[in-house]
């Protein structure tokens, strides 16, 4: 009798920890942006519209060797939507990098010159592009913080300003995001 208590218990558990909420990486960006499941949400993600959304980079992590957050907010971004149903052609996202992220986008050799460890957001940024992305840089926080232009990432491209590209593409309809 308790062996078949035991069973009954053991089903039930399994079949409930395979209907609740697990945090796992995403299609589009494969290695970063893990997201959670959320089953039946209330408010439905429309399939249909095309998302098009910016997000402010600013801040870098104290620890050189640290993923930037902020970065990794885009694969999430993308990563949830994809797994929503939404896709990938309607996801049109964008990283601005400025002010103290701005160094964030070395490719590794110049990184680890300046901090003596490889880049963490290297593979992060070339499959966030991969994956349909644009990260622009700055061109004022690149000069005013000395960051060499020929050592930025070559998926990286660089714009007047970060509030230059903030109000074209709010122009041409992007939703600004700041995570």
């Amino acid at each position: 009798m308790r062996f078949l208590i035991f069973c009954i218990l053991l089903a039930m558990s399994t079949s409930l920890s395979a209907q609740a909420p697990h945090k796992s990486p995403g299609p589009l960006v494969p290695d970063f942006g893990a997201v959670w499941a959320v089953p039946n949400p209330e408010f439905e993600t429309s399939k249909n519209i095309e998302y098009r959304v910016m997000f402010d980079i600013y801040n870098s992590p104290d620890d050189p060797e640290r993923l930037n957050l902020a970065l990794n907010s885009l694969a999430r971004f993308m990563n949830m939507h994809a797994k929503a149903g939404v896709p990938a052609e309607k996801l049109h996202v964008v990283g601005i990098v400025h002010n103290k992220a701005s160094w964030d986008l070395l490719m590794d050799e110049a990184y680890e010159e300046k901090y003596g460890v490889p880049n963490p957001n290297r593979k992060l940024v070339e499959q966030l592009t991969a994956a349909g992305a644009k990260i622009y840089q700055c061109g004022q926080s690149l000069y005013s913080r000395a960051v060499p232009r020929d050592k930025l990432m070559p998926e990286v491209e660089v714009a007047l300003s970060a509030m230059t590209v903030i109000m074209n593409l709010q122009a041409e309809g992007y939703q600004l995001i700041k995570f």
